[in-house]
């Protein structure tokens, strides 16, 4: 009872630390900005932000309901996507050397292109909208989803693998019984690093090809030199990236328990 206690403690303790220091950080900020008198148009305060993003303003109505859901929206998708194809393709890849051959060098030909300078091709072919952005996210966190997935895949234990293929277990078997439970941590590592470049790249995409989200926004303000909505909309971007992230970590939790049991065994 004391030990389970002790452990409910300890978690408490690393959230509360997590928060303390954002929190720091948010009234060293603050400070700063008091106590060197920077003007907002360079750098206004976080609360400053904070009010721009709960309270209208009469002089630049952003629509951050409307902003706000168009990213969540194409950041959703484009995680899914990321998610199903990411691990899809890996267990395509890892099928046989003849098909990895094949795709592997086209793969990492167009995983190594500057995202950056393909969006305006994008925008060209596909227009502005959800599907040019959600592609960009698309294509950005792609590829560690599919390395993470194709490593998990092969870091089984091949005696095990002989052993249940001795046994007459066929290839798909062997897939959903061995290969993907233990490729399972590798897996959501490859998520929770998608997770992040997501964001990024659909606020790439709205930077280039939209005319709505969160992106968008920061483009306005830009114009404008109007700092407050431009800090408001990278702590949106901040809270959406963190929340898919505990998502994730929430899903590995409940999905992968015995990687958790001993975790505590070794502590």
């Amino acid at each position: 009872m004391k030990a389970k206690t002790l452990k409910g403690s300890s978690k408490i303790g690393k959230i509360l630390q997590n928060m303390g220091s954002i929190l720091l950080f948010l009234v060293i900020w603050e400070l700063a900005v008091h106590i060197f008198d920077i003007r907002e148009a360079f750098l206004c305060t976080p609360s400053s932000a904070v009010y721009h993003l709960l309270v209208p303003q009469p002089d630049a109505n952003y629509h951050w309901s409307v902003n706000i859901l168009t990213t969540l929206k194409e950041y959703v998708i484009s995680f899914a996507f990321v998610a199903a194809g990411g691990i899809a393709l890996a267990i395509l890849i890892s099928w046989s050397k003849t098909i990895q051959g094949i795709l592997m060098p086209a793969f990492i030909f167009i995983c190594s292109l500057p995202m950056i300078a393909i969006a305006p091709i994008l925008l060209i072919w596909i227009g502005y909208g959800l599907k040019t952005n959600v592609l960009v996210a698309f294509l950005v966190s792609f590829f560690p989803m599919v390395i993470n997935t194709i490593t998990g895949l092969g870091a089984q234990d091949k005696q095990l693998l002989d052993l249940v293929r001795y046994l007459g277990a066929n290839r798909w078997q062997v897939l959903l019984k061995i290969q993907l439970p233990g490729a399972l941590p590798y897996i959501f590592s490859g998520l929770k690093i998608s997770s992040s470049l997501c964001i990024m790249g659909v606020i790439v995409g709205e930077l280039i090809a939209s005319d709505k989200g969160l992106g968008y926004v920061i483009v306005n303000a830009q114009l404008t030199m109007d700092t407050p909505p431009m800090f408001a909309s990278l702590i949106m971007m901040s809270l959406l990236g963190w929340g898919m992230y505990l998502l994730v970590s929430l899903c590995e939790r409940l999905l992968t328990p015995w990687n958790f049991v001993k975790e505590r065994v070794d502590s």
